[in-house]
């Protein structure tokens, strides 16, 4: 009886076919709609999974969607991607919808990709071969790719930081050179960027290295603007980083 009620009052609301198919079939109810993206836009995705650590998603997401507030720029389209269409729990327990499913959707072309740190990116997750594959592909065609905190593992792991100076967070810089001995690794810095990698070492710090992306796209005082409506004081020179020459 309770399956009728919830069948006819989803009806009643112009539900699909596919979830009344859910429902009859005691599947998760999903709804999943990928967002319009506007023209003319930067497309930035930032991987997330469960487990993601809020700060290091939250924190670029935040700063590259309010560009779309600053006049007279190529403002960003900012969108999850994931390997499902089912809510993502983070680390800390906030339940996150993706926007698109990397495994069955036709993604849009990404001209950044974020990918943050999350709870098992030092072990179970450098074994998820599709994830990898996700970010050799789109590696292939972006003009950015940033990490924050342990989001350098995946990005070691997928093989495209050979030959490239990276970061990560301070506690793991030990594990990271035992993982990965034969990259560059700094420590003692907020951001290390090397052609079009930018890692950071994460947490409250994943707010540097989205402003120094946006600096670099847009100027220092497009940058200090977005810092400002967040109540950040940016000073590029003030924040220890490498960017390292070609």
């Amino acid at each position: 009886m309770k399956k009728l009620l919830l069948l006819s009052l989803l009806f009643a609301l112009g539900c699909s076919s596919k979830q009344q198919k859910q429902i009859e079939e005691n599947q998760p109810v999903t709804n999943h709609t990928s967002p319009k993206l506007e023209a003319n836009r930067y497309n930035v995705a930032i991987l997330i999974m469960d487990g993601t650590f809020n700060t290091e998603f939250t924190a670029p997401y935040d700063i590259f969607q309010h560009t779309q507030y600053r006049k007279g720029i190529k403002a960003m389209n900012v969108f999850t991607v994931a390997n499902t269409n089912d809510v993502i729990t983070t680390f800390e327990g906030m339940r996150v919808l993706p926007d698109f499913n990397y495994v069955t959707d036709s993604l849009p072309p990404i001209d950044i990709l974020v990918v943050p740190s999350a709870e098992h990116h030092l072990d179970t997750d450098l074994e998820d071969t599709v994830m990898l594959n996700f970010v050799r592909k789109v590696d292939k065609t972006t003009t950015f790719v940033t990490s924050h905190c342990d989001g350098a593992f995946v990005l070691a792991k997928a093989g495209v930081l050979n030959g490239k100076a990276s970061t990560t967070f301070p506690g793991d810089i030990a594990t990271y050179r035992a993982m990965f001995p034969t990259l560059t690794i700094y420590d003692s810095l907020y951001i290390v960027h090397d052609g079009k990698y930018i890692t950071t070492s994460g947490g409250a710090r994943s707010f540097d290295g989205a402003l120094y992306l946006c600096e670099l796209l847009y100027g220092k005082q497009v940058a200090q603007r977005l810092a400002q409506g967040l109540v950040i004081d940016w000073q590029l020179e003030q924040v220890p980083h490498r960017k390292v020459q070609p």
